[in-house]
């Protein structure tokens, strides 16, 4: 089968969970013999622009002008006009948030190659919530509309994006990590060096992450238990406010900003920590929290109804318009935490099933149009 799949950026060249994702399927893919193409920005002009990596082809055209950190790429739309289906059997999109996935849903309107789109999130994690929502239901129902089948990692999302008027084939295909990876057991990281309590933030530094919410929880912590420390793994446009939040609330020698970590050490930094905390406004199914749950970790996040729903004992969900706060999350995770380790509990949280049943369906389209 050969895969065209659209993304606006990928692993390693940005760092994020839908990018490795992306990436992953791409490899993962590769590896069970399909030739797969990913046509994707490159805001880095040092990147080549045609690279043959783990078994796929990258093609990195220019990024255009950027609005709300979504790219808007003429050249993405140049590309996808020139392809047709005897270059390619089918099209995978990833995430109805961004223009190209817009121009690739365009271009099965007037094309003739089926498309496939991830749903990674119903909601933007860069643009204003009630102008995104407007978006959705204009060009982002439509971009759905256009899809031969739509992926949603829970059926959660599957109402949600039904409830838009959504009319395409939907799959429920639950978002996996690797659990052999992400696991209790095993070394820890040399990141890490703390006697108290460890609390990680692994994401991207951008508003819908709330990463500021985090910070906030932790110095009330912090009052109480003067050994906890908190470390933040990512980066981005927020970072120089976090870092003045920080020294205006006077816990610099507590919190540690790690950057962008190495994949490969993930695993090491998840097993160094005791509760990682997420406060998103708005999320798919987040690949951090899974990797958490299957090392052990607690987890205090938002009540976004998608997510909670797995987090079993190990959840201690803070609800915006509710009388806890995450502060007092933190405090509950870190003074009586769940004994049993957490794991993922089922198989359709596993990578290597999350791979094959997309790829099953992606065979099926391409097989239908043939």
């Amino acid at each position: 089968m050969r895969i065209f799949r659209v993304a606006p950026w990928i692993y390693p060249d940005t760092k994020g969970g839908g990018d490795y994702h992306v990436h992953a399927m791409s490899r993962d893919q590769a590896a069970m013999g399909h030739d797969v193409t990913v046509l994707t920005t490159r805001e880095d002009e040092s990147l080549p622009r045609i690279e043959e990596t783990h078994g796929y082809t990258i093609l990195r055209v220019s990024p255009g002008v950027t609005l709300l950190g979504n790219d808007v790429s003429p050249a993405v739309g140049r590309y996808l006009w020139h392809a047709d289906a005897d270059d390619f059997d089918v099209m995978h999109a990833h995430s109805h948030c961004y223009f190209v996935t817009n121009f690739a849903a365009l271009k099965r309107r007037l094309g003739d190659i089926p498309l496939a789109i991830t749903n990674h999130g119903l909601y933007s994690q860069n643009a204003p919530e009630r102008l995104f929502s407007i978006y959705l239901k204009m060009l982002g129902r439509w971009t759905f509309n256009q899809a031969d089948v739509v992926f949603c990692y829970t059926d959660v999302d599957k109402e949600r994006v039904r409830d838009l008027g959504v009319s395409s084939r939907i799959e429920v295909v639950a978002n996996g990590i690797d659990t052999e990876r992400f696991t209790p057991e095993g070394p820890e990281s040399d990141l890490i060096d703390a006697e108290g309590p460890v609390v990680l933030f692994v994401g991207r530094f951008a508003d819908g992450k709330r990463p500021w919410l985090a910070v906030e929880a932790f110095a009330g912590v912090f009052a109480e238990y003067p050994d906890a420390e908190l470390y933040l793994c990512g980066d981005g446009a927020l970072r120089e406010g976090l870092e003045a939040q920080v020294a205006e609330l006077g816990i610099e020698e507590a919190v540690t900003f790690l950057g962008h970590v190495p994949y490969d050490e993930m695993p090491k930094v998840y097993r160094s920590g005791d509760v990682l905390v997420l406060p998103s406004r708005a999320e798919g199914v987040p690949r951090t929290v899974l990797e958490a749950m299957a090392s052990g970790l607690e987890i205090v996040m938002s009540d976004l109804d998608q997510v909670t729903s797995m987090l079993g004992e190990r959840g201690h969900v803070v609800a915006d318009n509710g009388d806890r706060s995450f502060v007092d999350g933190l405090f509950e995770a870190i003074t009586d935490p769940n004994e049993t380790f957490g794991q993922v509990a089922s198989d359709v949280h596993r990578w290597a099933e999350t791979v094959e049943r997309t790829t099953r369906t992606l065979q099926s389209l391409g097989e239908n149009n043939s």
